[in-house]
C-alpha cells in the first residue's frame, strides 16, 4: 500500500506561481513512477508531468517550459513547481504513483487560476 498526500493548492492570479507537494508513505525509489494529473469538472484526468524512479521526466505539451517536477528522496516527496499559470491550468491536481503495476492516487488539491 502507498498513501499519497497532496498539498499546496490554492487561488492564484494568472501569471503567478504555486508549488504542489506530494508526500508518499514509503521511499519514492520503491515506486516505479510518480506523477501529477489534473482534472477539470467531468473531463478525463490528464497527465501533467511524471518522473520515473530513474529520474526520467515527462511533461504534457501544455505545461512544458512552465512546470517543473522534482523530488526530495529524504522527504519521500515529489513537487510540481508551476509558473506562469494560466486560467486553463485550473483544476484538481492529483498525485499518482505506481508500484509493481498497481496505481495509487492521492485525494487531490484544487488549483484555481483567476484571469
Amino acid at each position: 500500500q502507498v498513501q499519497l498526500v497532496e498539498s499546496g493548492g490554492g487561488l492564484v492570479q494568472a501569471g503567478g506561481s504555486l508549488r504542489l507537494s506530494c508526500a508518499a508513505s514509503r521511499s519514492i525509489f520503491s515506486l516505479n513512477l510518480m506523477g501529477w494529473y489534473r482534472q477539470v469538472s467531468d473531463k478525463q484526468r490528464e497527465l501533467v508531468a511524471d518522473i520515473t524512479n530513474g529520474g526520467m521526466l515527462n511533461y504534457a505539451d501544455s505545461v512544458k517550459g512552465r512546470f517543473t517536477i522534482s523530488r526530495d528522496s529524504a522527504k519521500n516527496t515529489v513537487y510540481l513547481q508551476m509558473n506562469s499559470l494560466k486560467p486553463e491550468d485550473t483544476g484538481v491536481y492529483y498525485c499518482a504513483a505506481w508500484r509493481l503495476g498497481t496505481p495509487y492516487w492521492g485525494k487531490g488539491t484544487l488549483v484555481t487560476v483567476s484571469s
